[in-house]
């Protein structure tokens, strides 16, 4: 109905997370990638109200996951199984370096 408020999405951590992939398997990987995705999700939402921005590099920084870990929890936390959150992504420096920051979005 239209006049219904939408459902709400449930929050990263009252669910677990459900991964898949031709090289997941469960028992060593489900803690692990859960544990990754929580740490980069706590490091953008920390920085949102300051409206931070953080290259993978920075975020290695703070999580202590590899930054190759890090691209994929971004691109995990923009599914709608993982909460749909609004991860912005810019150039940082000069565009020919290839250098680019993320930031979780006021709707994240």
């Amino acid at each position: 109905m239209a006049n219904e408020p939408a459902a709400a999405q449930p929050d990263l951590f009252q669910t677990t997370p459900t991964f898949d992939g031709p090289d997941y398997e469960p028992e060593f990987d489900r803690e692990r990638l859960r544990g990754q995705m929580g740490r980069v999700y706590l490091a953008l939402q920390t920085a949102d109200s300051r409206g931070l921005w953080f290259t993978l590099g920075e975020l290695r920084e703070r999580t202590g996951d590899p930054e190759a870990s890090i691209s994929a929890q971004l691109r995990h936390l923009r599914k709608a199984r993982f909460g749909s959150h609004v991860i912005e992504k810019r150039r940082r420096g000069h565009a020919e370096d290839g250098l680019w920051e993320y930031r979780m979005g006021s709707d994240g």
